[in-house]
């Protein structure tokens, strides 16, 4: 199955799925000043900095499929401030003020994106409506009080709100909710337009894109790829889940697949109880993952983790279809929204993203072999990639800033186990996800396994 055929987002842009991936490959060996890898987020963002930066670089981005083929097309289209390492664990290693920095800086980067967005004109429905994220047992709520509090404990940085049951209404109107959290740091898009128009911005600004030029591996200046050979004094990877298929890189991170559904345009009558009417996106305070918006043209897009971790950090197009974890979201937006049964499910789809073995997001670069990398989003990469690419940017040109004095800057993320390590681990970790919220929706208690994922997780 041909991918933009099945993702709500590819289907929606101009001139439908065909209109995808009309970029030509490279040709042969050429020279760049800057060679990119990878077309989504991270490459996209990375390459509008440096042109800003310095306009006379030549930078070429080189895409093994179209841009935005992977996460940066297919995601939930989040764009909040969330961070997968814990404040605590870059507390412990960078002390508290550089912890708050990078706090500060996602949220700040939330604004930026819409920023761009506004400057560019970039349509990608941009709406600032922040998260609610719903508490539907005792366990949840306990929960979502000791976030509240512990926001607080860090100087308030993430505006969390802790919302009573008729508050909680005002936002969204789910079934069964005893209360949320709410903040306003987050803006619903739609992602694909997003990749599709950044990539347009930069071409442009003079930056060549090469589609269909899949790298196989990357050195000290120069990117070898199927059609040829790049020389470039600076070569980054922006590569996220996709990684592993490079030569020497397969334990750096651990793709793993999140799906999503997407029902049909739906009617007044359903919204006028269901909420979100102000672009708010959604989640609930389980353990599993789950995330949800409103979109532009009214539809409930819902996605979330539960599909496994395929042996051998393998990524296959089929992956992203999983019948029994689209069932379980549409069962579990039911339960959310008992209103929407009967309603079409008209999209299904899925892909993976990145996760390092300690859950830390990291920018590196070495200005000795003009090397540097972006990624380990966790999920949480819409706008972090935002904040990666300006990073990168200062980087490369040698500018001073404070961004480059961020804490993840640098940090080196250990080498997940070889296998069948990494599948019985990745996998576990799942199922205890899993297991957890089972216990709490049987008990109304915090489950003791969720303590247990949280030190798995670093947080």
């Amino acid at each position: 199955m041909d991918a933009p055929q099945y993702v709500l987002w590819q289907s929606q842009l101009d001139g439908g799925p065909a209109a995808t991936g009309s970029r030509a490959p490279l040709d042969g060996d050429t020279t760049a000043d800057v060679c990119i890898v990878g077309a989504g987020y991270t490459g996209l963002w990375t390459a509008y900095y440096l042109t800003r930066r310095d306009p006379s670089l030549d930078v070429l981005v080189v895409e093994a499929n179209s841009a935005g083929f992977g996460a940066s097309g297919r995601n939930g289209g989040w764009c909040s401030a969330l961070l997968p390492q814990g404040v605590e664990a870059m507390a412990r290693r960078h002390g508290r003020p550089a912890a708050l920095a990078m706090r500060q800086a996602m949220v700040d980067t939330v604004r930026e994106v819409g920023d761009v967005v506004a400057a560019e004109q970039i349509d990608c429905d941009f709406r600032l409506g922040g998260t609610v994220v719903v508490a539907r047992n005792p366990a949840q709520l306990a929960r979502a009080r000791a976030e509240v509090e512990h926001d607080r404990a860090w100087d308030g940085i993430d505006g969390l709100e802790l919302l009573d049951a008729g508050q909680t209404r005002e936002h969204i109107g789910v079934d069964g909710a005893l209360g949320a959290t709410y903040t306003p740091h987050c803006a619903r898009i739609q992602p694909a337009k997003l990749a599709r128009g950044l990539a347009d911005v930069v071409e442009r600004s003079g930056v060549r894109i090469a589609e269909g030029t899949r790298a196989t591996s990357v050195s000290t200046g120069e990117v070898t790829t199927e059609s040829g050979r790049v020389r470039a004094r600076h070569v980054l990877r922006a590569t996220e889940a996709w990684t592993p298929a490079l030569h020497g890189h397969r334990r750096e991170v651990v793709p793993v697949y999140s799906l999503i559904i997407a029902t049909e345009p739906l009617p007044p009558d359903f919204w006028d109880t269901a909420g979100l009417a102000r672009g708010e996106t959604f989640s609930e305070h389980r353990h599993v993952i789950v995330y949800g918006q409103r979109t532009a043209d009214d539809r409930l897009v819902f996605g979330g983790r539960g599909a496994p971790y395929h042996y051998g950090s393998s990524i296959r197009p089929h992956f992203d279809q999983e019948p029994a974890v689209f069932a379980a979201l549409q069962s579990a937006l039911v339960d959310l929204f008992p209103a929407v049964e009967g309603a079409e499910i008209t999209h299904r789809w899925g892909g993976p993203l990145g996760i390092a073995r300690d859950w830390h997001a990291s920018v590196g670069y070495d200005p000795a072999s003009g090397l540097g990398a972006a990624g380990g989003y966790v999920g949480d990469g819409v706008s972090t990639t935002n904040l990666a690419g300006r990073t990168l940017a200062d980087l490369v040109t040698g500018t001073e800033s404070e961004l480059t004095r961020l804490p993840w800057v640098g940090h080196r993320s250990r080498r997940w186990e070889p296998e069948p390590l990494r599948w019985l681990g990745v996998n576990a970790g799942l199922r205890l996800a899993q297991m957890a919220d089972a216990e709490e929706a049987r008990t109304g208690r915090p489950a003791r396994l969720g303590r247990v994922l949280d030190a798995l997780t670093g947080h």
